[in-house]
């Protein structure tokens, strides 16, 4: 009998299923469970036993029957639930965050400024023009189709990105892809894309104008393991691209000359970062929308937490993805409706935002 933190669990006795302790158990001895309330008790086996079982095994071993007696498996709602709605969401949260995070880091690394980021040079704009354009389009050519909206927006979404992010880099390539002329001409562009988007959704039927609204704000609402086809093909590989080219980037920290020195192609590695930055954040923009300041957020967030001149890939990517997920938690659950998660991380950005420029304002002023 034994007292103390267990002695208010029922007693349970068992007949183990080693052949040595079955033989030396008296057989008057049920195979079968008895409960005794308030009473802890197992049944000790002869000291001639080839088999001795620790009291902390046969604990488990009871608990593991209690858990496998006591469970019921899950009906087909609750499976519903979980593996067709709560889940296909959870994993296009920590996809979505995880692109944007990364395409942050990488992109602030190129151009040495902690406000440059996707969304801020016009690629996330750039794919979203894209997709909304291929609603437009399948309005005025007799409706969408599945086939339409499972294939051709991720297609014009990567075609709007690329396009955007090539005339950006072609107009500053020569003044260099450092210099703040990189943010300047990302922001025209990003304003471009956004009015044309807000023609497009002019030409588009009430319903698909709604949708696309729900669609540019940021969301995962909805999603499904089909939507989940494409993307991840291209994040998880970048991400992995982008942790193997850790040596260029903490290079590419360095000024140029020092950076030259070295032997690095700045012109070759910088337009490599950047494309691979870019087809993170079209990846992740075709899965949750254009999420708002979770690229700049998570890059500097990440360069912060690690203490040093590069934001690490695998702590952006953690940042982002957490950043998401308490997005989406947060617009699903804290209010009456359910809103996307482009409003909660607008919300945490915007004066995230704002305190960077207070913060690099006071930096020049005592530089």
């Amino acid at each position: 009998m034994r007292r103390g933190l267990h002695s208010w669990l029922p007693s349970v006795q068992l007949l183990p299923s080693c052949p040595a302790l079955r033989r030396a158990a008296p057989r008057s001895t049920s195979r079968s469970v008895r409960w005794t309330p308030r009473r802890w008790s197992w049944p000790s086996p002869s000291p001639r036993s080839a088999c001795t079982w620790p009291s902390e095994a046969l604990r488990s071993q009871w608990a593991i029957w209690w858990l496998r007696s006591s469970a019921r498996p899950p009906d087909a709602r609750t499976e519903l639930a979980i593996l067709e709605f709560r889940l296909p969401r959870s994993v296009a949260a920590v996809l979505a965050g995880a692109g944007f995070g990364v395409a942050g880091a990488l992109t602030q690394n190129v151009a040495r400024n902690p406000l440059a980021s996707p969304d801020v040079l016009g690629v996330t704009n750039g794919a979203a023009l894209g997709a909304v354009s291929v609603l437009a389009i399948g309005v005025h050519t007799g409706g969408r189709s599945e086939l339409l909206v499972h294939y051709g927006l991720p297609i014009a979404a990567t075609l709007g990105g690329l396009l955007v992010s090539t005339l950006v880099f072609a107009l500053v390539w020569r003044s260099s892809l450092e210099s703040n002329r990189l943010v300047l001409v990302g922001l025209g562009f990003s304003g471009l894309c956004a009015a044309l988007t807000s023609w497009m959704l002019t030409l588009g039927e009430i319903y698909n104008a709604q949708q696309a609204l729900t669609w540019l704000a940021g969301t995962v609402n909805a999603i499904s393991w089909a939507d989940l086809a494409i993307a991840p093909a291209i994040i998880v590989p970048g991400l992995i691209l982008a942790m193997l080219l850790r040596n260029q980037r903490e290079v590419l920290a360095l000024d140029s000359d020092t950076s030259r020195a070295l032997g690095m192609n700045l012109g070759r590695d910088r337009v490599l970062l950047l494309a691979l930055a870019s087809l993170l954040a079209i990846a992740a923009t075709v899965i949750a929308g254009p999420l708002a300041f979770v690229a700049m957020a998570s890059g500097h967030a990440a360069r912060l937490v690690a203490r040093g001149t590069i934001p690490p890939v695998p702590h952006a990517a953690l940042i982002g993805a957490i950043f998401v997920l308490l997005a989406d938690l947060v617009a699903a659950r804290a209010f009456p409706v359910i809103l996307p998660a482009g409003v909660a991380t607008a919300v945490i950005g915007a004066p995230y935002l704002i305190f960077l420029v207070i913060r690099q304002a006071k930096v020049r002023q005592r530089g």
